[in-house]
């Protein structure tokens, strides 16, 4: 499986594009540009699986950094304060890592 199975190429490239510009990644917009704000439970939960790279059962920031580069090989990697960020937002428990409950939250909230 492939993210370009679940969202749209043309999508992804939109948010991508959106976001060139370090410090410029906002999650929220992100998931919407790319359309995965829209998409069913199980398939943010798909998502999820492709971008734990390790497959540890949670987005750690080592993996956050290269978010973008998960969408499209070549893109940029997040800024330290964007991982952070990032992170920060969807870590419900406090542990410094996103499981996939708090991909799905952060996501479709």
């Amino acid at each position: 499986m492939s993210l370009t199975s679940i969202l749209s190429a043309e999508a992804i490239d939109n948010a991508i594009k959106d976001c060139q510009a370090p410090d410029t990644f906002s999650y929220k917009k992100f998931f919407q540009l790319c359309g995965l704000s829209s998409k069913t439970s199980k398939e943010v939960r798909d998502v999820f699986q492709m971008l734990d790279d390790d497959n540890s059962g949670y987005i750690e920031e080592s993996e956050m950094k290269y978010f973008l580069q998960r969408f499209v090989p070549g893109a940029r990697t997040l800024t330290d304060a964007e991982a952070k960020t990032f992170i920060s937002a969807a870590d419900g428990n406090n542990d410094g890592k996103i499981g996939v409950d708090e991909f799905e939250s952060m996501v479709l909230s």
